[in-house]
């Protein structure tokens, strides 16, 4: 029997999506009747789940790779009723191949559904950008994938964007061995599938998220590329090329319809993987701009599949009347899964929210800073101010989830919801957070009866 020691060093021998609280559990498990610190909102009626990525038979060579498992617990009259662990039952999981081996056809069918869970036209998505979505029961059985009727013949984003004034989902699909790389859908507010559209891009781009303002569908076009060599050596098969340039394209959406397509506007190299929000204004010269608030990346993987520049709030404002184009850093504090009050997509917003270390913990390297995202950072996009809710020392967030206190309630009048990792403890809970009072202390927590391992996004679904 080796003695901790050995065991510490072995451990940190490990890839770090494999140590500590990255990683996996290994198995599924319900609770009943948790548990409650403090009060649990009345108006919280209904489901927060999120999804992440959990290896189910092995180790894996990224974190990205591992298969989807889908964390859930249920509110209902102030008591927490149940949470319980699921993994998505995918045709991966069972064991069926993504690619052909011997045509090189993908099935899209065949996918992971570890990266986000949304919900939809009445559907629960759990989704990941290289298949086909998978829909969820409410109890979080898995009902397999769905194709809108066989009308859609491309992978399904991991992160779609609802329009709050139309009710449509706007999402992507990004390939990876022949054009077109990019296509651009839409879908009705009932889940029908009314577009589709190829988008020419520059090659076999990681397109993780885009964008819709009012007018437009905004689209990445940005550095980090497939490179199938290093997909034959079985590991990330994407890596940072500087020499493809970086570029974000507008789409006017109702123009899209009538064949419109894409104006492009050189940027400086980066990788954005998550957008807060975009919308669309006119200046003081009467000229229409176009806005795009997302968090920057200097760089990404490059040298190492491991290597995650830090990333900061950056806003971009596109002339579209003269072309031009104008960045800038908005914050100087790293983080991570910005969020907004869904209410407000495509439209101009005061708030945000993200993941955030510590104000002492900013530049630990790689591997640790997820470690310390103690506090969850609300900005004020429109002042320029943020304030940080601190969780304290070795209490780890995930993303945090907006919730409106009502549907007619104001932009931060409301709740942010996630699961927190407790490093002392070694143990996870649920917390509810006070989104007009960044400096309260937590509305609730729940204690969880297992820990929930770092993971990627999630959302809130009302009880209907």
């Amino acid at each position: 029997m080796t003695n901790l020691a050995e065991h510490e060093a072995a451990s940190t021998r490990l890839p770090f999506h494999l140590r500590g609280n990255y990683a996996p559990v290994a198995g599924e498990v319900e609770a009943f009747d948790l548990p409650v610190i403090g009060t649990i909102p009345a108006e919280l009626q209904g489901r927060y789940f999120r999804n992440g990525a959990n290896p189910a038979n092995g180790p894996t060579p990224h974190w990205f790779a591992g298969d989807g498992m889908i964390h859930g617990i249920r509110l209902n009259g102030g008591k927490a009723e149940w949470y319980r662990n699921r993994w998505v039952r995918t045709k991966a999981l069972a064991g069926s191949e993504r690619i052909d081996m011997n045509t090189g056809a993908f099935d899209f069918t065949v996918g992971l559904a570890n990266t986000h869970i949304v919900r939809h036209g009445g559907k629960i998505l759990a989704l990941e950008e290289g298949s086909f979505p998978n829909e969820i029961s409410p109890e979080l059985a898995t009902l397999g994938p769905i194709d809108f009727g066989g009308l859609l013949t491309t992978p399904f984003t991991a992160h779609p964007h609802v329009c709050p004034e139309t009710g449509e989902a706007h999402f992507f699909g990004y390939e990876l061995i022949s054009a077109p790389f990019l296509t651009y859908h839409v879908l009705d507010a009932s889940g029908a599938l009314i577009h589709t559209q190829p988008i020419e891009v520059g090659g076999p781009t990681m397109a993780h998220d885009f964008a819709i303002s009012r007018n437009y569908a905004i689209f990445m076009d940005l550095p980090v590329t497939f490179d199938i060599n290093l997909a034959m050596t079985g590991g990330m098969p994407f890596t940072w090329n500087e020499g493809y340039g970086a570029r974000i394209g507008l789409l006017h959406r109702d123009g899209a319809r009538h064949g419109a397509t894409p104006r492009w506007f050189d940027v400086e190299l980066c990788y954005i993987f998550h957008i807060l929000n975009a919308w669309d204004e006119v200046d003081e010269n009467g000229h229409e701009i176009v806005c795009l608030d997302a968090g920057r990346h200097a760089s990404m993987w490059q040298g190492s599949a491991d290597n995650f520049e830090p990333c900061y709030l950056w806003r971009y404002r596109f002339n579209v009347t003269t072309g031009a184009v104008h960045e800038q850093q908005l914050d100087d504090v790293s983080h991570g899964f910005p969020r907004l009050d869904d209410r407000r997509v495509g439209l101009a917003n005061r708030f945000g929210y993200g993941a955030a270390p510590r104000l002492g913990d900013i530049d630990l390297p790689t591997d640790e800073r997820m470690d310390a995202a103690s506090s969850i950072v609300k900005w004020n996009v429109q002042t320029g101010t943020k304030e940080m809710h601190d969780l304290g020392p070795g209490r780890v967030t995930g993303e945090p989830v907006f919730v409106p206190a009502a549907d007619s309630s104001g932009e931060d009048d409301g709740y942010l919801v996630t699961y927190v990792y407790d490093k002392p403890t070694n143990s996870s809970s649920f917390v509810v957070v006070d989104a007009s009072d960044m400096k309260a202390p937590l509305i609730a927590e729940v204690p969880l009866p297992q820990r929930v391992p770092h993971g990627f996004h999630g959302s809130w679904f009302a009880d209907d």
